[in-house]
């Protein structure tokens, strides 16, 4: 076969032009508590998460439920800057301060507190991006799902956070959060698997449209390897070509 300058330069370019990365991609960091009640677990890891999510975001909007009354219960109307409304449904209500059971805002005063029972977020249009804190979640082996309704069909995913027992991680937090350049979302729906046993608090909802969604993308280590691969046989050709003039 022929190897010629144009062909690996057109295979470089293929390469380089190739999705940097997956879809969805996640963002998550958490810090357990494990000196017992009331204690909270510094915002380390999850702070951490939340810089690299927004890093990857521009202009997105943070509902951070400072400006509902204490008690507030659902529907609960959210506005987000460039994204547009949601309404969150469920038994929850706006709670204030730590309630010394685990869940505590993380900025202001306020947080959303959830109780043990699921709840969903409708969006007024499609979502490409959405992040949270969550305090006080798994200490009673309780595991966070979120169920993604959008353009590419439903989609479940597992949030990471620690399972202990009986309140062996309470008042621990963390951040989670995704962007998707291929897809959006109208419905997210959250849910705890404990069995009416795990309360868990949430805090700092996050929205951003695909157009809030600008990360820098790079070529996959797989892209690297194949575009480092071409520019070896590239010149190994030359340095055969140069051989045989030589020869002849």
């Amino acid at each position: 076969m022929r190897v010629t300058l144009a062909s690996i330069a057109m295979c470089a370019i293929a390469f380089s032009a190739a999705p940097a990365f997956a879809a969805p991609v996640i963002f998550f960091g958490e810090d357990v508590n494990n000196t017992g009640d009331p204690n909270a677990a510094p915002l380390t890891n999850a702070t951490n998460a939340q810089t690299s999510f927004f890093a990857n975001l521009t202009g997105v909007g943070i509902e951070t439920f400072e400006g509902l009354a204490t008690g507030t219960g659902s529907p609960i109307t959210l506005t987000f800057p460039g994204a547009g409304t949601a309404t969150l449904n469920g038994s929850g209500t706006v709670g204030s301060g730590n309630d010394g059971g685990g869940r505590y805002p993380v900025s202001g005063t306020q947080y959303y507190y959830a109780g043990t029972d699921d709840f969903t977020i409708d969006f007024s249009s499609g979502i490409a991006a959405f992040g949270f804190y969550g305090t006080d979640i798994g200490d009673f082996g309780g595991q966070l799902t979120l169920t993604l309704t959008g353009s590419n069909g439903v989609t479940v995913l597992t949030v990471p956070n620690t399972v202990g027992s009986s309140g062996s991680t309470s008042g621990s937090n963390l951040y989670w959060g995704f962007y998707d350049t291929a897809n959006t979302y109208t419905s997210i729906s959250f849910g705890n698997n404990s069995g009416g046993q795990d309360v868990f608090g949430f805090d700092d909802f996050s929205v951003g449209a695909l157009a809030q969604v600008t990360p820098t993308p790079t070529p996959e280590p797989a892209s690297w390897a194949m575009m480092l691969g071409g520019f070896g046989l590239l010149g190994a050709t030359m340095r055969s070509r140069r051989s045989t003039s030589v020869v002849a």
